[in-house]
Protein backbone atom coordinates (compact mmCIF):
# COMPACT_ATOMS: atom_id res chain seq x y z
CA UNK A 1 0.00 0.00 0.00
CA UNK A 2 0.99 3.42 -1.24
CA UNK A 3 0.14 6.59 -1.88
CA UNK A 4 -0.41 9.38 0.54
CA UNK A 5 -0.54 6.97 3.49
CA UNK A 6 -1.21 8.04 6.86
CA UNK A 7 -0.50 5.81 9.86
CA UNK A 8 -3.21 3.09 11.16
CA UNK A 9 -2.84 0.50 13.89
CA UNK A 10 -2.79 -2.69 11.90
CA UNK A 11 1.02 -3.90 11.08
CA UNK A 12 2.17 -4.62 7.98
CA UNK A 13 5.12 -7.18 7.78
CA UNK A 14 6.72 -7.21 3.84
CA UNK A 15 8.01 -10.92 2.97
CA UNK A 16 8.73 -10.23 -0.88
CA UNK A 17 9.92 -7.13 -2.47
CA UNK A 18 11.65 -7.40 -5.76
CA UNK A 19 11.38 -5.58 -8.66
CA UNK A 20 7.95 -6.48 -10.08
CA UNK A 21 5.98 -7.58 -7.12
CA UNK A 22 5.29 -6.70 -3.19
CA UNK A 23 4.07 -9.12 -0.38
CA UNK A 24 2.84 -7.71 2.94
CA UNK A 25 1.08 -9.33 5.48
CA UNK A 26 -1.19 -6.87 7.38
CA UNK A 27 -2.73 -8.07 10.95
CA UNK A 28 -5.19 -6.46 13.02
CA UNK A 29 -5.36 -7.60 16.18
CA UNK A 30 -7.94 -5.86 17.57
CA UNK A 31 -11.73 -4.63 16.50
CA UNK A 32 -11.00 -1.08 15.39
CA UNK A 33 -7.35 -1.45 14.47
CA UNK A 34 -6.81 0.09 10.59
CA UNK A 35 -4.69 0.53 8.28
CA UNK A 36 -4.93 3.96 7.82
CA UNK A 37 -6.10 6.51 4.75
CA UNK A 38 -4.13 4.94 1.66
CA UNK A 39 -4.24 4.59 -2.18
CA UNK A 40 -2.80 1.82 -3.91
CA UNK A 41 -0.44 2.87 -6.73
CA UNK A 42 -0.20 -0.88 -8.33
CA UNK A 43 -2.71 -3.32 -9.01
CA UNK A 44 -3.23 -5.88 -6.34
CA UNK A 45 -4.78 -9.31 -4.65
CA UNK A 46 -5.70 -9.88 -1.07
CA UNK A 47 -5.73 -13.09 -0.04
CA UNK A 48 -7.90 -13.33 3.61
CA UNK A 49 -6.83 -15.42 6.27
CA UNK A 50 -9.78 -15.37 8.24
CA UNK A 51 -13.30 -15.96 7.54
CA UNK A 52 -15.14 -12.50 8.90
CA UNK A 53 -15.93 -8.72 7.43
CA UNK A 54 -13.59 -5.76 6.99
CA UNK A 55 -15.35 -1.89 7.39
CA UNK A 56 -13.81 -0.27 3.67
CA UNK A 57 -14.04 4.09 4.68
CA UNK A 58 -13.72 5.27 1.48
CA UNK A 59 -13.65 9.15 0.29
CA UNK A 60 -16.69 11.29 0.58
CA UNK A 61 -17.74 9.58 4.62
CA UNK A 62 -18.81 6.33 2.62
CA UNK A 63 -18.44 3.24 4.70
CA UNK A 64 -19.10 -0.71 3.40
CA UNK A 65 -18.97 -3.84 4.25
CA UNK A 66 -16.63 -6.06 3.14
CA UNK A 67 -17.10 -9.97 3.72
CA UNK A 68 -13.66 -11.78 3.48
CA UNK A 69 -13.23 -15.90 3.14
CA UNK A 70 -10.56 -17.71 4.50
CA UNK A 71 -7.93 -18.28 1.23
CA UNK A 72 -10.51 -16.66 -1.30
CA UNK A 73 -8.67 -13.81 -3.18
CA UNK A 74 -9.55 -10.79 -4.70
CA UNK A 75 -8.54 -8.30 -7.42
CA UNK A 76 -7.77 -4.59 -7.34
CA UNK A 77 -6.64 -2.19 -9.71
CA UNK A 78 -4.76 0.57 -8.67
CA UNK A 79 -5.88 3.94 -7.78
CA UNK A 80 -8.49 2.61 -5.10
CA UNK A 81 -8.07 4.95 -2.08
CA UNK A 82 -9.52 3.63 2.12
CA UNK A 83 -8.94 3.10 5.36
CA UNK A 84 -9.61 -0.32 5.89
CA UNK A 85 -10.64 -1.58 9.34
CA UNK A 86 -11.11 -4.42 11.49
CA UNK A 87 -14.97 -4.93 12.05
CA UNK A 88 -14.50 -8.95 14.41
CA UNK A 89 -14.09 -9.29 17.82
CA UNK A 90 -10.68 -11.29 17.19
CA UNK A 91 -7.53 -10.69 15.14
CA UNK A 92 -7.60 -10.48 11.57
CA UNK A 93 -4.84 -10.94 8.82
CA UNK A 94 -4.31 -10.55 5.04
CA UNK A 95 -1.79 -11.31 2.81
CA UNK A 96 -1.18 -8.04 0.02
CA UNK A 97 -0.04 -9.37 -3.28
CA UNK A 98 1.05 -5.73 -5.23
CA UNK A 99 2.19 -6.30 -8.68
CA UNK A 100 5.35 -2.88 -9.00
Amino acid sequence: MCGGATSGTATGTVLIENASTRVTEWRFPRRGDNTGWHRHEHDYVVVPLFDGRLTLREPGGVEREARMRNGVPYFRQSGVEHDVVNANDFEVAFIEIEFL
